[in-house]
């Protein structure tokens, strides 16, 4: 069955032209247009949909209070902006309700990508209530001491873009949603950004003062007990993940663009843990007794409490919060790279390998179960590098842990 989708806009010659663009999606999208929010949510109301585009300029009620009324009414459906470039500020606004922005004029391919990119993990989810949950968030938690040094340099006269950039980069949650904004069309950056700092900078000290003081992109993490679960734990062995993953793609002299997917899709390649254990902790906390009583990984543990791995829903996050396509696939398959359409090197064998020997350098790692996929190494060419590769990741973290 074909993706559903509703397009919202006042003006009736945009959806005449956008009706016409679509014409060649026919056979793949099931589409539907309304003049108004009001009227979009009777649409909704009598039908079910994947897909709800909105421009945010309308009378009556505005694109950021009909995509806050979808979120709430059906949370699963993916919530895109389409508008104008003099609607940034209320495009700021919407910034909690919506997935992704696209910018007008959007031509079809643009248009195509990201919905169907957006939805194309959807199908791995059996449990609809983890769905629900993963496509409601509009942040990731923030640890408290980092939370707090973010609102401290904002509020600061003397607040400068390097130092928040660099705050940023120290963080799963602020790192994930400022990758969200920069990489959507509407900010209109020609090729993808994977490095936070840099993504900082194109947004801009305003706009992002903005987005952290005023519409509270960023959120504090709740304190949970979860026995066996570090959430500090989580983020050592995330960002030890990352500078492994930047340092096998550096040995392997993959390109620049690589090599910065490849850190942050190593720094993100846990995401869905936090997702799970924050969302579900009682299944959680079953998860990682299986883990113990049966010696099993806990992505496998996972599969079988929650039908779906932590990977599996990091990914899914990012595919609908529109993060580059590589990052995604990392994050997705860094467990079971064989499985992946891609066939040679890249981040996620960067990130596979970097995964498999940050744990082992661990002592009393509760996730020891980490194995290699030495068959997909081996497929790749590679399988001989992961010696020389260990080898480089040591030294890169000692020098990372003297320079902090």
């Amino acid at each position: 069955m074909g993706i559903k989708i509703l397009f919202v806009d006042d003006e009736p010659k945009v959806l005449e032209a956008m009706q016409r663009m679509l014409r060649s999606m026919r056979k793949e999208w099931e589409t539907a247009f309304a003049l108004s929010g009001q009227e979009a949510l009777e649409i909704l109301g009598r039908e079910s949909f994947d897909v709800v585009v909105s421009d945010m300029r309308m009378p009556g009620m505005d694109g950021t209070q009909l995509l806050a009324e979808v979120k709430k009414r059906y949370p699963d459906i993916v919530r895109i902006v389409l508008s104008g470039q003099s609607d940034k500020e209320m495009v700021l606004k919407s910034v909690q309700p919506a997935h992704q922005y696209l910018a007008k004029p959007c031509d079809a391919e643009t248009l195509k990508s990201t919905i169907n990119r957006a939805c194309t993990l959807r199908d791995l989810f059996t449990d609809n209530a983890l769905r629900l949950v993963v496509s409601q968030l509009d942040s990731l938690p923030s640890l408290p001491d980092l939370y707090a040094q973010i609102m401290k340099e904002l509020q600061s006269e003397y607040s400068s873009i390097r130092k928040i950039g660099e705050i940023i980069s120290k963080d799963i949650g602020m790192t994930a949603k400022v990758l969200q904004l920069v990489n959507s069309a509407f900010f209109g950056h020609i090729r993808h950004v994977s490095s936070p700092a840099q993504a900082a900078e194109l947004l801009g000290l305003e706009t992002i003062k903005t987005l952290v003081l005023s519409v509270k992109i960023f959120s504090q993490f709740d304190r949970f007990n979860l026995p066996n679960f570090s959430v500090k734990g989580l983020w050592d062995h995330s960002m030890a993940t990352g500078v492994f993953s930047r340092t096998i793609a550096i040995r392997e002299k993959q390109t620049q663009e690589v090599i910065d997917d490849a850190f942050m899709a190593g720094v993100l390649h846990d995401a869905g843990k936090l997702i799970l254990a924050a969302n579900f902790a009682r299944q959680y906390r079953e998860v990682i007794e299986t883990t113990q009583q049966r010696h099993l990984p806990l992505w496998q543990a996972e599969n079988q409490v929650f039908g779906v791995t932590h990977a599996k829903v990091g990914a899914y996050l990012f595919s609908l919060w529109g993060l580059p396509y590589s990052i995604v696939e990392a994050i997705a398959f860094h467990h079971d790279p064989s499985a992946a359409p891609q066939k040679e090197f890249g981040p996620l064998t960067a990130v596979h390998a970097a995964n498999y020997l940050e744990h082992h350098r661990r002592q009393g790692d509760a996730d020891k179960g980490e194995a290699v996929d030495s068959a997909y190494l081996t497929a790749i060419g590679m399988v001989d590098q992961l010696g020389f590769w260990e080898e480089k990741c040591s030294k890169a973290i000692k020098e990372e842990e003297d320079d902090n």
